[in-house]
């Protein structure tokens, strides 16, 4: 079992801009180290966002099409190889570490709402 990390006050909570958006494109990221897709995210009025995701296990190109996901978009771009990576896609980690499930609304809800 993983120990729980330190306790955060909820103005450190507060800081993150966690939104839902919905994935709109999906490709290949053949420069990474790791298996990954290149993701286009829309997020409404807030525009679209492109994020690198080690995803590959356990969805398919297609299946994430159309699938709304959730992603801190307050973080700095992070350069990984030739693309820059502007927010971070939300998942749980399986046993392993590598098999990742997404976060994702139980319903249908407006792209760029936020988590609270």
């Amino acid at each position: 079992m993983t120990a729980i990390k330190p306790e955060i006050s909820w103005a450190d909570f507060e800081k993150l801009d966690i939104r839902c958006g919905t994935i709109i494109s999906v490709n290949d990221f053949e420069k990474a180290r790791n298996p990954s897709y290149q993701l286009e995210i829309d997020f409404g009025d807030l525009g679209i966002k492109k994020s690198a995701a080690q995803i590959t296990t356990l969805y398919s190109k297609e299946d994430l099409v159309g699938k709304q996901i959730l992603a801190v978009i307050n973080f700095p771009k992070k350069q990984i190889a030739n693309f820059f990576s502007e927010c971070l896609v939300l998942g749980v980690y399986g046993e392993n570490h590598k098999d990742v499930t997404l976060l994702s609304p139980s319903l249908p809800v407006k792209n760029g709402l936020q988590v609270g």
